[in-house]
């Protein structure tokens, strides 16, 4: 692996850790607001940070802005769906349960770029794909007996496929176009769309008043979750391929559990801890380099 793609891991692992630490302001911030509300407060807080910082350092358009534009419209949509299915499931479900089923991520996107982009995934991506998984489901799941499917689950089982997607255009326009630019669209896209269901569904709930005595969450998730973190995740994706990416992100559940048990107070089991180290595991995995195994394997056949 070259530097640009330690660059990019990085960069993603950064993005997992500011999501997973940020769990506990998606919950606290539905207090008061509906998840639509909710999520168009927190984009409108991206959106003024990634704007301010735009302006600072004087970005300059690009010469094609169809483009740029049709990138952040197909990212914003993704986006929407993903964390409206996400936000509107945590009322119903379990914060630990989401985060697992969530993750279904980094088993549907493997078959959506075989599908779609026509690449191979090799072997050792599989294996780390399939450790990650029962990682996953020990640091979520306390026992098979807990693991029942309700209508929250259902809900965030679907928004898994928008990530995956998520993943797959970000893959795309981010190596094409300047990833803060596009950042900045996606949220712009995604306050005008959450801002029109929160009218539609929410408009007794969605008051000024209400916001402003959520501001803490908000802001938290708007700056940090949202504007810094899927930045992040936009410049990471330029030096890392989609399905390697999936796995670094899904560590977002447990750095969660990990910020429960250090911030919180949170109890952490050895069945969760076990979890932890398997996903962490399955990660270092994914990077060992292809080409070493090819080498060891052509002298083992001389």
């Amino acid at each position: 692996m070259n530097k640009k793609s330690y660059f990019g891991d990085l960069m993603l692992f950064l993005a997992a850790f500011i999501w997973g630490t940020a769990f506990v302001a998606q919950v606290a911030g539905m207090d008061r607001i509906g998840p639509f509300t909710f999520n168009m407060a927190r984009s409108i807080v991206a959106v003024i940070s990634l704007g301010a910082y735009l302006i600072f350092t004087k970005a300059k358009l690009p010469k094609d802005m169809s483009f740029l534009l049709k990138g952040g419209l197909v990212c914003g949509f993704f986006i929407f769906v993903g964390t409206s299915f996400q936000q509107i499931g945590l009322q119903y479900t379990t914060a630990g349960k989401t985060g697992f089923i969530t993750s279904f991520y980094i088993l549907i996107l493997p078959f959506l770029t075989m599908i779609f982009l026509k690449h191979k995934i090799d072997v050792l991506t599989w294996i780390s794909i399939i450790i990650g998984f029962i990682g996953l489901y020990l640091l979520a799941i306390p026992n098979l007996s807990d693991f029942s499917m309700n209508k929250g689950d259902f809900i965030v089982f679907l928004g898994s496929f928008c990530w995956a997607g998520h993943i797959l255009v970000i893959d795309y326009y981010s190596k094409k176009v300047n990833p803060v630019e596009l950042s900045f669209l996606q949220f712009v896209v995604l306050s005008i769309l959450s801002g029109i269901c929160a009218f539609i569904f929410e408009n007794e709930t969605a008051t000024l008043g209400n916001i402003f005595a959520s501001w803490k969450p908000v802001a938290y998730a708007g700056f940090l979750s949202s504007g810094v973190a899927y930045t992040l995740q936009m410049v990471g994706q330029k030096y890392t391929k989609p399905v390697v990416a999936s796995l670094i992100l899904s560590l977002e559940a447990v750095f969660a559990a990990l910020a429960g048990y250090l911030i919180l107070d949170e109890v952490m089991t050895s069945r969760e801890f076990l979890g932890s180290f398997i996903v962490f595991l399955a990660m270092i995995f994914s990077q060992i380099p292809k080409d070493l195994f090819k080498k060891k394997y052509i002298e083992i056949k001389k």
